[in-house]
């Protein structure tokens, strides 16, 4: 099994797949996130976003602000900007 998900900013889909791990910085602290995650809702701080697909791939993002969501195996990332 695996997680879908689903990284976005205001102009663009920027990533968007299955992934086994997702790691994002919240103002309330570092999260993990694995399969069968329990659901919640964070705000984002300004920093990495890490998404490993399952190809074993990770992929890092720089992000500004934003929310992040998590529900039913579904990691959604919605953020102001977003560099590489």
């Amino acid at each position: 099994m695996a997680l879908t998900v689903e990284l976005v900013s205001p102009t663009e889909r920027v990533w968007s797949g299955e992934a086994i791990f997702v790691s994002a910085r919240t103002v309330e602290g570092d999260l993990g996130i694995l399969v069968d995650h329990a659901p919640l809702f964070g705000v984002l701080a300004d920093g990495e976003v890490s998404i490993q697909g399952i190809d074993g791939d990770t992929t890092v993002f720089n992000v500004s602000g934003g929310f992040l969501s998590v529900a039913n195996n579904r990691v959604s990332i919605l953020t102001e900007t977003i560099s590489k």
